[in-house]
């Protein structure tokens, strides 16, 4: 990805300056299990639903500022008032709202990485002083003791659950028990909520908890990360500090007639998740397998759909992968605390057996040719 200039920094708010623009590392490939999309085919019957409806809709007319006819039926699914919700272009812009309104200069947000990058990256463009507290080094879960000694201390918090990219759950009560100790909101960030068991969510919290933001998206489960919707759950005083501080009509027509549609269309796309844990079963029985036959490999269990796996070598095995079997996974070897870590999306049956075949096979080479 093109580096900012020297002349362009220079022109830029200080604080920017030093900026590195977001770089998902993608290439074109055969099989691309990099960025935990949906790759399942979209339900057909909620397809032609999708395509009706987009057919249907004017591209003449801005489109409702706050998708409230979207914003409606999402209310009713999730059983609050639609004054509990706020929809955004994809989950990125209602997490940088977040940071917007409720962080900002002489405020500090608490992180719990390895986590989303996005969290510090959008702190930063808030000018929001970050507080990491780091989850168990062989484990990844969340520092219980530390992360509520250190919640008294910030503004706002943000866990995610399931955490990604590591899958692992933040328990219900932990949740509780950040809420009351932080003085300001506590974001969970639930995008991959419905890869995990329904009482997992922490939504069930929101009618004790008036400072706790549920955040969801429809990129994953719903198979729709091109049309960018997003949205979060929280107290109505808190939606309206959404409301407020957002880019007028963010969502498009196309996009909140799609999502509409999709979330009417909702009980359709069961068996697809139902597919996709299943799978995701299989896989980390298969890594486990692979890792009994010799080979170097760990694999933590996740409730998301995609698995963390460490390998020696990650970025070449990842390169070889992608440049002798066009296959793409993520390499998360340059973050702290996730050193020779992959993360792999859950794909199609088809898509899994690919890369397990090409893992083994890379590790074995590897292996042997560190032997020679």
């Amino acid at each position: 990805m093109a580096q900012l200039s020297d002349r362009v920094r220079a022109l830029m708010q200080p604080h920017l300056a030093s900026i590195e623009p977001y770089d998902p590392n993608f290439t074109p490939c055969r099989v691309n299990l990099s960025a935990n999309e949906n790759t399942y085919p979209m339900p057909a019957a909620a397809r032609a639903s999708i395509d009706a409806a987009l057919a249907a809709t004017p591209l003449n007319r801005y489109p409702d500022p706050m998708s409230n006819e979207l914003r409606a039926e999402i209310a009713a699914w999730h059983g609050v008032n639609p004054s509990w919700v706020c929809v955004g272009n994809g989950g990125d812009e209602l997490l940088y709202n977040f940071l917007l309104a409720f962080g900002g200069a002489g405020r500090t947000l608490l992180n719990c990485p390895p986590c989303f990058s996005e969290y510090a990256f959008f702190a930063s463009l808030a000018q929001t002083k970050v507080l990491d507290v780091w989850r168990d080094a062989e484990t990844f879960e969340l520092d219980r003791a530390a992360v509520l000694e250190a919640a008294p201390k910030c503004d706002i918090a943000i866990v995610t659950s399931p955490n990604n990219p590591t899958g692992d759950l933040a328990s219900v009560e932990f949740v509780r028990e950040m809420c009351a100790a932080c003085p300001g909101l506590v974001m969970v960030d639930e995008a991959y909520g419905e890869f995990a068991d329904a009482a997992s969510s922490c939504e069930q919290l929101l009618s004790e908890c008036d400072n706790l933001v549920v955040l969801h998206t429809l990129s994953k489960a719903f198979g729709m990360a091109g049309t960018r919707v997003g949205y979060v759950i929280a107290a109505p005083d808190v939606i309206d500090a959404f409301a407020a501080i957002r880019q007028i009509y963010s969502v498009n027509v196309l996009s909140q007639a799609a999502a509409l549609a999709a979330v009417r269309a909702r009980d359709q796309f069961a068996p697809v998740v139902d597919a996709i844990r299943s799978e995701r079963a299989r896989v980390i029985e298969s890594l486990h397998g692979i890792a009994a036959c010799g080979l170097p490999l760990e694999v933590w269990e996740s409730e998301a759909n995609f698995v963390l796996v460490r390998v020696p070598n990650a970025t070449r095995v990842r390169e070889r992968m992608r440049d002798e079997k066009s296959i793409l996974v993520r390499d998360f070897s340059y973050a702290p605390g996730l050193a020779d870590c992959l993360r792999i999306t859950v794909g199609t049956p088809e898509e899994n057996d690919e890369v397990l075949a090409a893992l083994a096979a890379l590790l074995k080479e590897e292996i042997d040719s560190c032997h020679e």
